[in-house]
């Protein structure tokens, strides 16, 4: 009998992974220099024009390394890409407060997306694996949820503290406290449990890019579970950097915004934590939950009106559900052997998706306001449902057949 997501029980071994991936998740988004680096540059003298190319150079180098990162954990130890990643992008904070320049922003920023880079990919497979190792896999959802949740509330909590930590010692002070929160994250890293031992044959790094590729290629149900991610992952990351324009366009003065911001992502935590609940959600129940999220988007979006953010806070919350149900999808579908790979497909997607969307709506912000622009986001959302539908119709035409073949699988 398989067990449900609930009464999988856990055991030393995924109660040391569990602890491990929530302070890992923790340590990646309690950093100080969120809220207050965008100032930092603007005090260091940069134009807009130079501080909006630092941001395209940050998403290059995360289009650039997604893959080769990934393919490069499948390749090599998934734990040793988690430690050296928070490695990389501490060095890059450090750079920033030490010799505050263009340049010295520029190398922050490579190091900070190559540092991301390492970890996307890695981590999922790693997660995974180590589950499916002791019998647990069908927790990866709930699992995942929770780690994405505690990197909300640390994120919140940084912005809280970003204030009096400022006021206190400057940029020097919230520099070293993110720099001190990437080493603490590397060692944190450090205790993942790892059990798989790479191949040593030939190529690793051309055969790990091979395996994956190729499954991508041979699988359909995987092709359809990659394209998943980036199709629920690449819309709502993008806005969720619009939300304190959109926010503020609803007529609440500026020391209103970050508390009408906590309501928003609030509504995304609560998404997280309904993960393991939601991990054996039909393809019609995920259809029905991206039209749901899409319409509360539009309405809550269009109204302009403080209390209609409300149903933003519900469609980010269905976005983040929607988000690690369909990398749990993903992760079910492809074999361990190109995990890692396969994962940072998706995310080069997702990178490539997000692109898109900031350019798409700096053009639509031009013309119209910020809950117009919302609004009309939440298409795609839709059109993704309505792609999904002719699947679930298949799956339960298939579901329902009687089977030709009653002989017992060899």
């Amino acid at each position: 009998m398989t067990l449900s997501p609930e009464r999988v029980p856990a055991t030393a071994g995924t109660r040391r992974l569990t602890r491990t991936l929530y302070a890992s998740a923790f340590c990646e988004d309690f950093v100080l220099l969120y809220p207050v680096y965008a100032l930092l540059f603007s005090d260091t003298g940069l134009s807009v024009w130079q501080i909006s190319s630092l941001f395209a150079l940050w998403s290059l180098t995360n289009v650039v390394l997604e893959v080769p990162s990934g393919v490069w954990a499948d390749a090599v130890s998934r734990r040793r890409l988690l430690v050296l990643g928070p490695l990389l992008t501490a060095a890059g904070f450090a750079l920033w407060v030490l010799v505050p320049s263009y340049g010295a922003f520029a190398a922050g920023f490579v190091l900070w997306g190559a540092g991301g880079a390492l970890g996307s990919g890695a981590l999922e497979a790693l997660v995974h694996d180590e589950l499916d190792r002791v019998g647990a896999a069908s927790r990866y959802a709930r699992v995942m949820g929770r780690a994405r949740a505690t990197g909300i509330a640390a994120t919140m909590t940084a912005m809280g503290l970003a204030g009096p930590v400022f006021a206190w010692g400057g940029y020097e002070a919230v520099g070293a406290a993110s720099v001190l929160t990437c080493l603490a994250g590397a060692a944190v890293a450090a205790r993942f449990p790892e059990h798989r031992t790479p191949s040593d044959a030939g190529d690793r790094w051309t055969a790990a890019l091979r395996a994956g590729l190729a499954e991508a290629r041979g699988d359909r149900s995987v092709r359809g579970a990659l394209l998943l991610v980036p199709a629920v992952t690449a819309v709502w990351g993008a806005l969720d950097e619009y939300t304190p324009l959109l926010v503020h366009e609803t007529g609440v003065a500026q020391r209103t915004v970050p508390w009408l911001l906590l309501v928003i992502w609030a509504g995304a935590t609560v998404g997280s934590l309904l993960a393991g609940a939601a991990e054996d959600l039909s393809t019609t129940g995920f259809a029905a939950l991206l039209t749901g999220s899409a319409l509360a988007l539009a309405v809550g979006a269009a109204a302009g009106t403080p209390l209609a953010l409300v149903l933003v806070a519900f469609a980010f919350g269905g976005f983040q559900l929607a988000t690690v149900l369909a990398d749990a999808r993903l992760q079910r579908r492809i074999d361990a052997t190109g995990r890692a790979t396969l994962t940072s497909v998706a995310g080069l997607a997702t990178e490539l998706g997000t692109l898109t969307t900031f350019g798409v709506y700096a053009a639509a912000a031009t013309v119209t306001g910020h809950g117009t622009v919302f609004a009309w986001f939440a298409v795609p959302y839709l059109v993704t449902a309505l792609l999904l539908a002719p699947t679930a119709r298949t799956g339960s035409a298939a579901a329902g057949a009687p089977s030709r073949d009653r002989r017992p699988a060899s």
